[in-house]
């Protein structure tokens, strides 16, 4: 049986986010982990179009998620819940996102392409001049720094090549300084 003769049986012939019938197209949902019919969906050619086209959303044409968010098949729920979020600055969806339960993997997955995630709230490393830092860049030091458990001081103007992000601390960068790999504190460095 073809895959889209799957997804027919599977849906009623509908779409699975609208339940439209008109214009039904395969989407495969981006970053699945499974394949063949648990990766991929029936949808309406307007559900396409504003998949793919974020600015063209019309938020009022997806308050069909308030059924379909309700859907036992994972990828249906997993889709509700990337459009959903895309949608939350509304208001309404975030009424349904508190509503919306997704187990552990299936809330891995949805959030896997980055939906949902609030780039306001995104830990941010910045040095003593409010420059963004990110792995890899180079730092000089401003200060001497007295390395701890190395005996050693990491002097004012030390280069820090390729230095990588500690994750849950914003104060914190790590790198390699007289061949010892340390911690340093944000405050103290400058971006090259």
């Amino acid at each position: 049986m073809s895959l889209e003769r799957e997804l027919l049986k599977r849906s009623g012939s509908v779409c699975e986010l609208s339940g439209e019938t008109e214009n039904l197209k395969v989407y495969q949902v981006p970053k699945s982990p499974g394949t063949g019919i648990d990766a991929h969906i029936l949808i309406s050619q307007i559900c396409l179009d504003q998949i793919e086209n974020p600015e063209s959303i019309d938020p009022n044409h997806w308050r069909c998620l308030n059924d379909s968010m309700w859907s036992e098949v994972p990828v249906v729920q997993v889709m509700a819940w990337r459009m959903l979020n895309r949608l939350k600055s509304e208001g309404w969806p975030q009424d349904l996102l508190d509503m919306l339960y997704l187990d552990e993997d299936r809330m891995a997955w949805a959030a896997a392409t980055g939906e949902g995630d609030d780039p306001d709230e995104a830990i941010k490393h910045l040095d003593a001049n409010g420059a963004l830092l990110q792995a890899g860049d180079s730092v000089v030091l401003i200060k001497d720094l007295d390395v701890k458990g190395a005996n050693f001081t990491a002097k004012r103007g030390t280069a820090v090549r390729n230095i990588s992000l500690v994750h849950d601390n914003p104060e914190h960068i790590e790198g390699r300084v007289s061949g010892q790999h340390i911690v340093i504190l944000t405050k103290f460095v400058k971006k090259t």
